[in-house]
């Protein structure tokens, strides 16, 4: 199976995806497969919630979307053009871990596996049970040489050469041990920051919602806390963030907030608060669920020598230009191929290891 034909099949993934909207799916006739798939795709986004409360259809619909946009044959050629990919495959089969905390998460791990010619043996988390299989389905129908390539596994994960596992700090220390042995990348918990200095337009701030609040701020490239300047005035960053008022009309959400609101309170913590988002001047980086910290800094420049120090906590930095290799605001959550959770480059990973 050559790479442009495992590019192929990713186009033609990426052409199913691109039909389904929020608003209205729109089922197209040249799309391959359709009959088959496009209803029961559809019924699964909206079954979604009830597999996993944080995945409404509008966070289901979003990842979809991420994933149809990524998915060109522009990305794709860009992506792959740095990789040297040798024509006489050293097929492995390589275990994936996935986390569940918002949906497809594992998709680039299950994308670089297959593009580089290797096996995937996947496990998914009790979180995530079902987007990832039917999409594994709509490949296979789309290309029947996968069906021998992708394998879900509900018990022991055997009989793999490297390994690629995604949880928490406590979970990876496990992991480190138990894959002691076998190649590997182990990711833990990170957190996404963003640095203000009090210039940003009100267009800017609703984007940086958008960094917080999208999958309910439950992913590692949400914006958790956020650096601004001494005297810097929240009354701006308080007014942005109304337009994503309606994210405490969920119930999680809510029971999250009214929790996390009164462990402050009752810890005399000082709060600022806008009936659905708390703030709270901390120094960690991972703040709860309906709440972000801040911190104050004097210095931009020791402020980037601080989070340069720090990288190893922090996925993605979000900024007006500010810091060094941050991203604008509004775009944590779309990440481009080559954008590398941890900044571990999967792909020289899969190539490279024997």
């Amino acid at each position: 199976m050559t790479l442009e034909t495992k590019k192929s099949v990713f186009v033609e993934l990426r052409k199913f995806l691109s039909q389904f909207s929020e608003k209205k799916s729109d089922r197209k006739s040249d799309v391959l497969n359709n009959d088959i798939f496009f209803d029961d795709f559809e019924n699964l986004i909206h079954l979604s919630q009830s597999h996993n409360g944080w995945y409404t259809p509008e966070q289901v619909y979003f990842a979809i979307n991420s994933w149809a946009e990524a998915l060109t044959d522009e990305n794709l050629d860009k992506w792959l053009s740095q990789y040297s990919f040798d024509t006489t495959e050293n097929e492995k089969t390589v275990a994936l871990i996935l986390a569940g905390n918002i949906p497809l998460v594992g998709f680039h791990d299950f994308l670089s596996v297959l593009i580089t010619g290797n096996k995937a043996s996947i496990k998914t988390s009790s979180n995530d049970q079902h987007l990832l299989p039917f999409l594994a389905k709509y490949l296979i129908a789309a290309d029947e040489t996968l069906k021998d390539k992708i394998t879900f596994v509900e018990g022991k994960l055997e009989n793999f050469d490297a390994v690629i596992a995604t949880g928490s700090n406590n979970t990876a220390r496990y992991f480190e041990y138990y894959f002691k042995d076998k190649p590997s990348i182990i990711r833990k918990n990170r957190n996404s920051v963003a640095v203000l200095n009090g210039k940003e337009s009100k267009e800017e701030l609703e984007a940086l919602g958008e960094d917080i609040f999208r999958y309910f701020g439950l992913g590692c490239r949400n914006v958790s806390k956020i650096f601004v300047p001494k005297d810097y005035s929240f009354d701006g960053f308080f007014e942005a963030m109304f337009k994503y008022q309606d994210v405490i009309h969920y119930e999680k959400y809510a029971n999250n907030y009214d929790y996390n609101k009164a462990v402050f309170l009752m810890s005399n913590f000082k709060l600022l608060d806008n009936g659905f988002l708390t703030i709270k001047e901390d120094s960690s980086y991972a703040s709860p669920i309906s709440s972000v910290f801040y911190e104050f800094y004097e210095n931009i420049e020791d402020l980037q020598s601080r989070l340069e120090a720090d990288s190893e906590q922090i996925q993605c930095i979000v900024s007006n230009n500010l810091i060094k290799n941050s991203i604008t605001f509004g775009q944590t959550q779309k990440p481009q191929l080559w954008d590398y959770a941890d900044n571990v480059d999967t792909i020289t990973f899969l190539l490279t290891t024997k």
